[in-house]
Parts: structure tokens; sequence; C-alpha cells
């Protein structure tokens, strides 16, 4: 059994990728408070629950965009013994020497070159794509089209937003996020929003 943890936005793009992959496996929504019974075709349960229905194997695969709950909700799967579960497109590329830590949730054309260490429980959303030589965290989000160019550093937690271009060797710190359609030509500070072409910190309101 597969449990896709999240049965909103997120997991709803997810799950027909799981269907293809593991035509065979018993497949379900993990939520604890959307109160469905069913989401398009599949059992919504309560972790508990899910722990608790009658399987001789069990996996969960994190679709839950904020990275503060996905490592939230992988520390909980860790402590009951139960293993992080990677889901992938089929139109997924990957060329050589890619590592990639477990949990991972990769979209359709998504692509991963050459030389690439990822953290666990990676989202790579829709045409986003990680060039060669990257260093990637644990946790760490591309929105549709993002691009990461070669030889970056992703600290744990980074957010990259649509369509936004990283620079080839920039390092973006811990906890920052990258803007929708930003263009980074600069290292990023940890725990900052950057914005803009070129990108610059978005200052916060007083």
């Amino acid at each position: 059994m597969i449990g896709i943890y999240g049965a909103s936005g997120c997991g709803r793009g997810i799950m027909p990728l799981a269907r293809a992959e593991f035509p065979a496996a018993d497949l379900v929504f993990i939520d604890d408070g959307l109160g469905a019974a069913v989401v398009n075709g599949h059992p919504v349960l309560p972790w508990e629950a899910f722990l608790a229905r009658n399987a001789p194997t069990r996996s969960v695969a994190i679709a839950i965009a904020d990275s503060t709950i996905r490592e939230r909700l992988a520390q909980r799967a860790m402590m009951a013994g139960v293993p992080l579960q990677a889901i992938r497109a089929a139109t997924v590329v990957e060329m050589d020497d890619v590592q990639i830590a477990e949990g991972a949730c990769l979209s359709p054309f998504v692509t991963l070159t050459s030389n690439i260490r990822i953290g666990k429980c990676f989202h790579a959303n829709l045409y986003s794509y990680v060039e060669h030589d990257c260093l990637i965290g644990d946790f760490v989000t591309l929105a549709p089209g993002a691009k990461v160019n070669g030889a970056v550093t992703l600290g744990d937690h980074v957010y990259i937003g649509s369509g936004a271009v990283i620079r080839q060797g920039l390092t973006i710190g811990e906890g920052a996020v990258v803007g929708m359609g930003a263009v980074v030509t600069r290292d990023v500070p940890a725990g900052v929003t950057v914005v803009g072409n070129p990108a610059r910190v978005m200052e916060r309101s007083s």
C-alpha cells in the first residue's frame, strides 16, 4: 500500500503518477483534515487509519507544498517505521550520476542532468530542471518551470518559484524563497525572499 499524504492540490497531481508507476498497488490518500471519504477514486484516510489498514507493506509519499510540514510528516513516518516513497513521472529525464535521497516527487517533464546530489523529500514540479553539479538540500521545492543552472547550491527548505532562473555557480541559503519569474544573479542569504530581474531582497513592510 502506498499513501499519498495530502489530498488537495499537490497530492492530486502526484496520485496519477503513482497510479501509472505502481499499477498493482493499493493507493490511498492520507489527509487528517479534509473530511472527504474519496477523492478522484481513491480512499482518503487519516494517518492512524492508514497505519491500521490491512496491508503487507506500506510506504508514504508526502505531497505537501509547505516544506516545514513536509519535514514534520517525514519525521512522523520515520517514527512509525513507514518508509518514504519516491514518485516520478515516466517523462522525467535523468542523466549521469544523479543521487536523490528518499521521498522525491518528480512531476512530468522534469530534467536532472549530471553529477547532482539531492536531499530528501525533494519536489520538482512540471518542466523544472536542475543542471550539472548542483547540490540540493532536504525539503527543497522547485515550482513549475523553475530553472536551476549548473554548480548551484540550494540549502534545506529553499523554494524556487515558477519560471525563476538561478544563474550558474550561485548559493541560495537555507529557507530562502525565490519569487515567481525572478532572475537570480548573485548569492541569496538564508531566510530571505528575493523577487524581480535582477532579483533583489524583498523588504518587509513595517
